[in-house]
């Protein structure tokens, strides 16, 4: 209970006592806790209600993160269901935790198209959620993601530069503001809202990381773009961001600079790059990905919310 305190879990209508023993009196349910030296550093409550699996309470110490136990415990609570012939993992996040929001989308977790309400049975008083005014009027878009990825570098020659006074330098720790100017000069247009809504800590954690590479095309010393190159889960390299700015499209750019960072990240020896892009991105996005080697290996249907 100290942990959950500490990680801001627990809310004045919740009893964390209470929560503990109807989970292990249940018969349905257990709480999975991560130790270091005698200390409880991290935890889970996972269950199952005889149709889905549900998480809560997933917490790691502001001390013990950034080492991969809030993965660890997920990855154990899905084995507990699993064990058990649970088919779904399910789990409810506020619509201000940006961070726990991105966090489980690494992990595979979707955001579904679903209304959730409640209502008190034990007498204590519904809470009055605070949600902005301004939350929950746009409406969610069902995108097409598609995956693609390439094993080799292509055999075929660079990509000559167009006829353009350019500049492509790395961001070396690069501010939030900067990077989210960036973000949104190339994505407003096409629905780029995670790292808008994200938790400045985490954004900052993620894009000065030295396995994380940001490159900025620069055209008479204006900014027309950037990619962003995750080598964090090698021996892959994903293409995580890639696009121009708007003005800056229709001159040559888009192919060139998407060649020079295709090779970029070859630079590195990895095993696979892959990229992924969806419906609401530029229309020309994904065939240019295709000439220029990629190749497609799943696609899924997603809930984009601009609301979080």
């Amino acid at each position: 209970m100290a942990l959950w305190e500490n990680c801001d879990l627990v809310r004045p209508w919740n009893d964390p006592f209470k929560d503990i023993q109807f989970c292990r009196e249940s018969g349905h349910g257990e709480i999975l806790v991560g130790e270091k030296d005698d200390e409880i550093v991290a935890s889970v409550m996972v269950g199952h209600d005889g149709h889905r699996g549900w998480l809560y309470y997933l917490a790691v110490a502001p001390t013990h993160r950034k080492h991969g136990l809030g993965r660890e415990l997920v990855a154990a609570a899905e084995k507990w269901l699993e064990q058990r012939d649970v088919p779904k993992a399910e789990l409810m996040i506020r619509r201000e935790n940006t961070a726990a929001t991105q966090f489980y989308r690494r992990l595979g977790y979707q955001q579904e198209s679903r209304t959730v309400m409640g209502r008190r049975l034990d007498g204590t008083p519904q809470p009055v959620e605070n949600i902005p005014p301004e939350i929950g009027h746009l409406p969610l878009i069902e995108t097409t993601v598609t995956y693609l990825e390439m094993f080799s570098l292509p055999e075929m020659p660079p990509v000559p530069a167009p006829p353009l006074k350019l500049a492509l330098l790395r961001l070396e720790n690069p501010t939030t503001e900067f990077y989210l100017y960036l973000y949104d000069a190339v994505g407003s247009e096409w629905t780029w809202v995670n790292r808008k809504h994200m938790d400045k800590a985490e954004l900052a954690g993620i894009i000065q990381d030295d396995l994380v590479e940001i490159f900025v095309l620069y055209v008479g010393g204006v900014p027309a773009g950037y990619a962003e190159l995750d080598r964090r889960n090698e021996p892959d390299v994903e293409l995580a961001y890639f696009g121009l700015i708007p003005e800056f499209i229709g001159r040559g750019l888009g192919r060139y600079f998407l060649d020079w960072s295709i090779r970029q990240a070859w630079s590195y020896g990895p095993e696979r790059v892959w990229v992924n892009t969806c419906t609401e991105d530029h229309p020309r996005a994904l065939p240019l990905y295709q000439r220029l080697g990629f190749q497609v290996y799943a696609q899924e249907t997603a809930t984009l919310d601009l609301n979080v």
